[in-house]
């Protein structure tokens, strides 16, 4: 859970098909960051589908730590999410990845080949910059 609870403003924004960028840290410590899809979902974990054969895969699976900043068309706007990953799972049938990409762009995934993998991280902690900030 996060170490305050998110306002309604933040939770609806979160629930918006807003750009996304995550960063992991790789075996040699360097931060990582990449574009990337989202959803908050009811439970308040944030899922994450991604390819079975990147790096950020293996980044989170040797360290769950991960940060996600969720920006709005104004991009001083934005949410940043501090958190861990609770579980990986093979995206059997692309299910999350469908619901991602229907999120995101409409349509169903298109790259049926290649397998995915779900993750579900846990937020620790949160910040809001711009409108969203609380004073």
């Amino acid at each position: 859970m996060p170490d305050t609870p998110m306002p309604d403003k933040i939770v609806e924004f979160l629930r918006q098909a807003n750009p996304a960028v995550m960063a992991t840290v790789a075996a040699d410590g360097r931060p990582v960051s990449v574009a990337t899809w989202y959803l908050l979902e009811d439970d308040g974990k944030v899922l994450l589908g991604l390819d079975a054969k990147r790096a950020r895969l293996k980044h989170l699976e040797a360290d769950p730590r991960v940060a996600l900043t969720v920006l709005a068309p104004n991009w001083y706007t934005h949410v940043s999410l501090q958190g861990r990953v609770v579980s990986i799972t093979d995206d059997d049938g692309l299910r999350d990845i469908d619901r991602l990409s229907i999120h995101y762009g409409g349509q169903p995934y298109a790259n049926r080949e290649r397998p995915r993998v779900s993750v579900q991280v846990e937020i620790d902690h949160w910040h809001a910059w711009g409108e969203l900030r609380e004073e």
